[in-house]
């Protein structure tokens, strides 16, 4: 049996996910992260995000800013946050979790 989702059901799944995602911060249409790693851990975690993002065909915005590296996910362009994008963040986490134990 298959069960629909209204919008507004949809819209509160995401917001409840988003809440497992410590540090993960809403604006708009899109989540931000911002995390202090050094250059080497930076290069390491954009390579682990690339291959998810691209099995996912998504394109987060990350860069780079002295000690720390700022991830952007989501449009931001009046598009709403999808379920792809909030996995996408939970994702990096992972990611970052990887590349900062090691």
């Amino acid at each position: 049996m298959r069960v629909l989702f209204s919008s507004r059901a949809k819209d509160d799944y995401l917001s409840d996910a988003l809440t497992l995602l410590t540090g993960w911060t809403r604006e708009g249409e899109q989540i931000r992260r911002t995390l202090v790693i050094d250059d080497t851990q930076h290069v390491a975690l954009t390579e682990r995000v690339k291959v998810v993002a691209d099995a996912l065909h998504l394109r987060p915005e990350i860069s780079r800013r002295s000690d720390s590296t700022l991830i952007r996910v989501g449009h931001g362009n009046g598009e709403p946050l999808t379920e792809g994008e909030v996995l996408l963040a939970a994702r990096i986490e992972d990611a970052y979790r990887a590349v900062t134990d090691s």
